[in-house]
């Protein structure tokens, strides 16, 4: 119901000089904001920054600054009622019309987050004293040669006088221009460059640019890196992929959404934590979700610091769109301001047109019968969005839509794998097994998810003991997707013997998530070069909901997380079954060369290890290498282990059966605790040995498998330090066995 009123907020200020500036940011939505009485902006954009001078509207003394947020569910439903045709919203709005507004479009709900219709003011919120000049944005280019980097330096100015001289420095390197129109342009040629890598690829360093004009200055950190999009034809279709300092980077990562249903619930702190996780977890890439925010400038420097390359969307997802003047001038409004604040950064990869914008075109009644009248509409929207950017930014790394196979191609890239970039759901959306993952090779995957619920202490936030089953109103009012808990249950069937209890069923619901992840990011990256990105839905949640996420809300990992820092290692040696066998191959997305020992044993169920074969290859960076082919008995598994360039040893299994299939054997593990360090030990083979804690905080590893003779040895970080944990272990056989004797320990 508070989204469906009209709210006034107000402040009493007092000045005593009346030469200043409202600036505003983050004004979500449709609002005006008055005076002493007289108004002085009427907003409908949250993705604006706003300046207002307060002239006429300000007096020496007491004042008092209203915004008066308009009910974002009426101001929808008119604009919706305001079109000469109905133009049709994403299904995932339980709310409907939220895409005639220019508001974080999952605000209307999403198939993981409430419907929350959030208004309020998030961002900037401060008077400015009236100033001549001003400089308002600053654009980096970067010319890499050998030894070299030219650094094109554009300030752009307010309030600008031509002929002004302008003083710009970074790396101990100065140069001095002049004001021309509204901007000051400077070439600085930096030698023997430090250059900026993404996460894995090498470090991070950043610099001070400074630029001067009189009393302004401005200063932007910046990485010197050469950042290219290379997408061209190919013999397959058409490639996609990211160099960086020219060499070929294979993109590891997740799709990021806002970090909360509430905006002013996200901190800078909360978010860089959810950032870290993500590089802790060996990935290079975040991709900022069109159904969100354009994040905050604090977003975009904490991936500048941590290497992670971002894939930034416009934000429209998912529905049509209006296409009228007043529409495609807010976006246009929307886009400039944007690309001019975020241009700089040494993180920004790509600009994206829109998040499936494409595919919507084929998804409702509407633009099914009048196909040609809302193609228009689309290639309007896009087109402006496509010109906003480039206006800013003529050098921008450019890509229309996603998924898209290319400019100007609007076909169906959720089952086309030969070019640009691919969504690929029809495992969790159309229930098929996880090895459908091995039936498509992307250039690029983009979005592919499963879900899980999320872990139990989130759970307990939300929901008594005696909700504890996934069938109570509780769990399904956390659960956005239509039919996500049934499919859930129904791949439990396929793959593993039932859990025994509700928590046990949680547990489950994480490994095979994983295992769902696993299988498409191990068989994508053994197709590299031709496969040169991995991107997982999602990365985080917006509240506690069962989801795709890998991080639960709060930042707490889920077994996948854990999972995913193991096969988005640099270093990988995975398993592809095929006719005659399970090949392994080693990959290689590090920078360095190494040769690796790769020994190949028969894993059976009582722990016990056979040897197969043993082989050693050389690896070179961006490389895969078919390394050998094997099998074993109905009741075995594979197991291998090779070495890494520190001469440390990594390792894996691969079940080529379900694992429902095979006779699990009760695994006495046993938790040996030295402080908040855990030693794992099994009498047989505990497959996903997953510890849990008593208080909030981070495990080193889990999901791990234990085997006899093997211990395992686990590492917690409370979050508060003087916290003192009790731990307990569960596995496969103690979640799915009904055994009392094999209760969590």
């Amino acid at each position: 119901w508070v989204a469906d009123r009209d709210w006034t907020v107000r402040r009493r200020v007092s000045v005593t000089d009346t030469g200043y500036d409202l600036v505003l940011s983050q004004l979500d939505t449709v609002a005006q904001v008055t005076v002493n009485g007289v108004e002085v902006l009427s907003a409908q954009n949250a993705f604006r920054r706003y300046r207002v001078d307060l002239s006429g509207a300000l007096r020496a003394g007491d004042n008092e600054i209203a915004i008066t947020f308009r009910s974002p569910t009426a101001a929808a439903n008119a604009a919706q009622d305001a079109q000469p045709f109905f133009i049709p919203y994403t299904k995932n709005y339980p709310v409907p019309n939220g895409n005639m507004l220019r508001k974080p479009q999952c605000d209307f709900g999403w198939d993981w987050n409430a419907a929350l219709m959030p208004m309020g003011l998030y961002g900037d919120l401060r008077l400015e004293p009236q100033v001549a000049l001003r400089i308002r944005d600053v654009l980096v280019h970067q010319a890499h040669q050998p030894g070299r980097v030219d650094v094109t330096v554009t300030a752009l100015l307010s309030g600008a006088a031509t002929g002004r001289e302008v003083v710009a420095s970074v790396c101990g390197v100065t140069s001095t221009g002049t004001i021309e129109g509204d901007r000051a342009v400077f070439v600085l040629s930096i030698p023997d460059p430090d250059l900026w890598w993404p996460a894995g690829q090498g470090a991070q360093p950043l610099h001070d640019l400074t630029v001067t004009v009189d009393d302004a200055v401005a200063t932007r950190r910046i990485g010197l890196r050469d950042m290219a999009l290379v997408s061209e034809p190919d013999k397959i279709g058409r490639s996609f992929l990211f160099r960086v300092n020219g060499r070929d980077v294979f993109a590891k990562g997740a799709n990021w959404i806002p970090a909360d249903a509430l905006p002013s619930a996200v901190t800078p702190k909360g978010v860089r934590d959810l950032l870290q996780s993500a590089v802790d977890a060996n990935m290079n890439m975040i991709r900022v979700w069109g159904g969100g925010w354009y994040e905050s400038d604090w977003f975009y420097q904490c991936c500048d610091e941590l290497g992670l390359m971002v894939w930034q969307d416009a934000m429209v997802a998912c529905s049509l769109y209006p296409a009228d003047d007043d529409f495609l001038a807010e976006v246009d409004a929307e886009v400039r301001d944007n690309a001019a604040r975020l241009q700089h950064h040494a993180s920004l990869a790509l600009w994206c047109g829109d998040n499936e914008l494409i595919g919507a075109l084929t998804w409702y009644e509407e633009s099914l019968k009048d196909r040609d009248r809302f193609l228009v509409m689309y290639d309007r929207l896009n087109r402006t969005i496509e010109q906003a950017l480039k206006a800013v930014d003529p050098q921008v790394n450019w890509w229309p839509s996603s998924p898209s196979p290319g400019p100007l191609s609007f076909g169906d890239a959720w089952h086309d794998d030969s070019s640009g970039d691919m969504h690929f759901w029809s495992v969790w959306h159309e229930g098929r097994d996880f090895d459908h993952y091995r039936d498509v090779a992307p250039r690029f995957c983009s979005e592919f998810g499963f879900q899980s619920y999320p872990s139990m202490d989130v759970i307990r936030r939300f929901a008594a003991p005696e909700d504890f089953n996934i069938a109570a109103p509780v769990m399904e009012s956390h659960q956005k997707n239509d039919g996500g808990n049934a499919r859930i249950a129904e791949t439990m069937f396929r793959y593993f013997r039932f859990p025994v209890t509700f928590e046990d069923f949680v547990y489950v619901s994480q490994v095979q998530q994983g295992l769902a992840i696993k299988t498409a990011v191990t068989q994508w990256r053994s197709l590299m070069p031709h496969c040169m990105g991995t991107l997982i839905w999602q990365l985080n949640d917006t509240w506690p909901v069962c989801s795709w996420a890998s991080l639960d809300h709060g930042g707490g990992w889920k077994l996948l997380h854990h999972m995913a820092a193991d096969f988005y290692q640099p270093h990988l040696v995975t398993a592809v079954p095929g006719p005659d066998g399970v090949t392994l191959k080693a990959v290689s997305d590090g920078p360095e060369a190494y040769d690796s020992r790769i020994e190949v044993l028969a894993l059976s169920m009582d722990g016990t290890l056979r040897r197969l074969d043993e082989k050693t290859v050389s690896m070179t960076p961006g490389t895969v290498q078919d390394v050998l082919t094997t099998s074993v008995g109905d009741h075995q598994m594979i197991y291998w282990r090779w070495t890494l360039p520190d001469g440390s040893t990594a390792s894996d299994h691969f079940a080529p059966k379900p694992y429902k299939a095979y006779d699990l054997q009760p695994s006495g593990t046993h938790l040996q605790v030295d402080g908040n360090s855990i030693t794992l030990t099994s009498q047989t083979a505990a497959f996903f040995a997953s510890v849990e804690a008593d208080c909030p905080g981070r495990f080193s590893d889990n999901a791990v498998l234990v085997l006899r003779d093997h211990p395992v040895t686990i590492t917690f970080t409370p979050d508060t330090p003087s916290d003192r944990a009790s731990f307990r272990v569960r596995d496969l056989h103690s979640a799915t066995y009904d055994d009392p004797q094999q209760a969590p320990s």
